[in-house]
């Protein structure tokens, strides 16, 4: 009876020890049946961004809500494995999805600590969250988090459970992975990143934001620490590793600068294109866009594009700082940094903080946490600023924000964020691939593509296709024209009196139409127009691509007075390159789905090939010659230093220098530069399009045909070169030769030259210096 007696109170105390585990064990053969399927996971579709590449197959940019680039483990770069199971899981090859070890080991810390510091979730639980559940902190949640893991695991290997984490976690800056994370942060493949690189991303999944080494560089320093200590403590580095590790200075990018080639402006031409197709579908369906953009070009383009308008800027002195910051308040980094936070990254021009401020010295902070001097020369730009007789916003002192870039020797500049603006865009004239493409200095800042939106005055650039309409009505480049003083009335220019002048306001006299085009004479441009008729102009301009609205049939057509796009120029000068064959650029290559897939291939019209023949391949060859010799004596004479012969092209300069423009090319490149105000105004009365836009085309065209050879225009069959004299006129002892339609010939005693005599890429010799 006695042993009876406790036999009640046993049975209920192992009731009430085992009830918990009945408990468990119901809810989870309640809530097991309920779990999301896998499919998800064994069929993992991720939304992938449109990528847009070079026609080599770099990476130029990317559009998508997600940053997404997907990577195999076994392409995962072992230094960046064992940096995420040290942040994150180190046991995760051993525990079965809960890591019961590490669920002990925080618990004891956390009690410790005196509060919820470290957390035990496992990279499989992980997963289950970031694929099926929410991110509340309930114990609803982190006990369907650890069923899931328990099915993960069931179901998938270790590899592929990692794979499906490499690939979806969030780690800021819109990045989804860490492969996209690597080239976001530090702009290289996962391949290619460092100890202390794997490091930095293997800290973010914890807290994506306050890690962030683009916002948060100092907390994210510490973060990266933490891991490479925990990295050493498991022997996954040695101790040379982790201090090597800890000295390598970490320059997290800016913007868009995990791209290695800057193509905004292009890049949003493709995304546009691509939208019109595919709609909502751009953004998620992982097109791949191969576009006709050369790596190298692109990057030699928007370098020139920037060091054009850097010199212009410069040339006109310095305007005073962008802003002020109270140093009273605060001097500390933080504090500096806080307020440069809203200053907008430029490329190489860096926001800082003065900090000190003298005639022979200027200190200041770099957003980023560098402490930057210019001293000496480098004070020049900004001498003026640094004295007491400029305005008190003018004036460079303690406090202010300005702009600081390093030179090609690495030594700090003062700089200022440029008002003036400019574009460039080259390509083939044989078929119209567009090679680079730079719509405006910095596309942060303003989205205005200039290259296909900019309705601007082309000034004298238009003046090649003026001379071109009058070769087809018997001009020829011996045909003397009169450089004289004019005047017209109101009816003649369709809206007031008009004394037109030259641009160094002389007159020269009686000159043939080469020498005038060469030294881009006005008069002589309007007398040619008069003779041929606005009317007549108008219309032939459209064989080039060119409005007719955008062209009203007066003079002042002649002077370039209508309105054209960079692209439209690109297009009317193709036609002089490739021997009177219109073709029409195009950007995209191909495009791709995400199994590579060809969906869309272009099939270019080529010159000679199917694309349509504008103009006589004779008056091609002509105005090309004549355009060498702009190159070789006229206004663009500094093309020169590039050694080559094979150059052809012409400035542009409006009224008032509003416009600037240098139009050039040889037979396998052409290339527009232009350089404005996007409001209207003048550059300063001594720039020109020689000036100001044709340095930009050389700096492009140096690095551009370096391997290229030099390439000879030959003379079409029906022309003839012929001697003459100062008059023009056929002359057998005369010191020139010309080119002459066989029609155009201006003697019937004229004597040809002999072919060996003329060289297709020097045919005159130097009668117009």
């Amino acid at each position: 009876m006695p042993s009876r007696r406790w036999i009640l109170p046993v049975l209920v105390v192992l009731t009430l020890c085992l009830l918990p585990a009945i408990l468990l064990g119901l809810a989870v053969m309640l809530a097991y049946p309920t779990l999301p399927s896998l499919e998800v996971l064994t069929d993992y579709r991720p939304k992938i961004p449109l990528r847009v590449y070079s026609v080599e197959g770099a990476l130029l940019s990317e559009f998508g809500e997600e940053r997404r680039a997907l990577v195999k483990i076994s392409d995962v770069p072992d230094v960046m494995k064992k940096a995420i199971l040290a942040a994150e899981d180190d046991r995760f090859y051993e525990h079965g999805g809960v890591d019961y070890i590490g669920v002990l080991r925080a618990a004891i810390s956390n009690f410790t600590s005196g509060g919820a510091k470290q957390g035990a979730s496992t990279i499989t639980m992980q997963v289950a969250r970031n694929f099926f559940l929410s991110k509340e902190k309930t114990m609803t949640r982190k006990f369907n988090e650890m069923l899931l893991a328990f099915k993960i695991e069931h179901n998938l290997s270790k590899d592929e459970i990692l794979q499906l984490y490499f690939n979806q976690i969030y780690l800021g800056q819109r990045a989804y992975g860490f492969a996209t994370a690597a080239q976001v942060y530090f702009g290289k493949p996962l391949g290619e990143v460092t100890v202390a690189e794997a490091a930095m991303l293997a800290g973010l999944p914890k807290a994506p934001s306050s890690y962030n080494p683009v916002v948060n560089p100092k907390r994210a320093r510490l973060r990266q620490f933490y891991v490479l200590r925990r990295m050493r403590e498991l022997n996954f580095i040695n101790d040379e590793q982790l201090q090597l590790a800890q000295q390598q200075p970490i320059v997290a990018k800016h913007g868009n600068q995990e791209f290695r080639v800057k193509s905004d402006y292009i890049s949003e031409m493709v995304r546009q294109a691509v939208y019109e197709k595919y709609q909502e579908d751009t953004y998620t369906q992982g097109f791949k866009v191969y576009t006709t953009i050369r790596q190298q070009d692109q990057l030699a383009a928007y370098q020139a594009v920037r060091k054009g308008v850097l010199e212009y800027d410069r040339r006109h002195g310095y305007r005073g700082p962008e802003g002020f910051v109270d140093l009273k308040k605060g001097d500390s980094e933080e504090y500096m940094e806080e307020a440069l936070q809203d200053i907008e990254d430029n490329d190489d021009l860096i926001p800082a903080v003065v900090l000190e401020a003298s005639h022979s010295l200027v200190r200041a902070y770099c957003k980023g946490g560098e402490m930057a001097e210019v001293r000496g020369d480098a004070l020049r730009f900004a001498q003026r600023a640094l004295s007491n007789k400029v305005a008190l916003n003018q004036r460079m002192n303690p406090g202010s924000i300005i702009r600081l870039q390093k030179d090609e020797k690495g030594v700090w500049q003062i700089s200022q964020l440029p008002q003036v603006e400019s574009a460039f865009v080259s390509a083939d004239p044989r078929d119209g691939a567009i090679r680079a493409l730079i719509g405006g200095f910095n596309f942060s800042r303003n989205q205005f593509n200039r290259i296909t939106q900019a309705w601007r005055q082309p000034g004298s650039s238009l003046k090649p296709f003026i001379y071109s309409a009058a070769l087809e009505k018997n001009f020829t480049p011996a045909t003397v024209i009169n450089d004289a003083p004019l005047i017209f009335d109101a009816e003649q220019t369709g809206s007031e009196p008009w004394q037109p002048k030259n641009f160094d306001n002389e007159f020269a006299g009686p000159m043939r139409m080469r020498k005038a085009l060469t030294k881009s004479k006005n008069m002589v441009s309007i007398r040619i127009l008069q003779s041929i008729t606005p009317q007549y102009a108008q219309d032939y301009l459209t064989k080039f691509g060119f409005d007719v609205d955008k062209h009203p049939p007066y003079l002042t057509m002649a002077l370039g007075a209508g309105s054209v796009t960079p692209m439209q120029m690109l297009v009317g000068y193709s036609v002089f390159a490739n021997g009177g064959f219109r073709v029409t650029p195009y950007f995209i290559q191909r495009i791709e789905d995400a199994n590579g897939n060809v969906l869309n291939q272009t099939q270019p019209a080529i010159a000679g090939e199917g694309a349509e023949q504008v103009i006589d391949v004779r008056n091609a060859f002509t105005m090309v010659n004549m355009m060498q010799d702009v190159v070789r004596h006229g206004t663009a004479i500094r093309a020169m230093q590039l050694g080559r012969q094979d150059l052809a092209g012409k400035t542009g300069t409006t009224s008032d220098s509003i416009d600037a423009w240098f139009c050039g090319f040889q037979p396998t490149l052409v290339g527009i530069s232009w350089m404005g105000f996007d409001h209207p105004r003048s550059l300063g009365d001594k720039e020109t399009g020689g000036g100001a836009a044709l340095p930009i085309w050389i700096s492009y065209m140096e690095k551009a045909l370096k391997d290229v050879p030099q390439a000879a225009y030959a003379m079409p069959d029906n022309m003839a070169a012929v001697r003459i004299n100062e008059e023009g006129h056929a002359d057998k002892e005369g010191p020139f030769v010309e080119y002459f339609y066989q029609e155009n010939i201006p003697s019937e005693q004229a004597m040809p030259v002999p072919s060996e005599e003329v060289k297709p890429t020097d045919t005159v010799k130097d009668q117009l210096l």
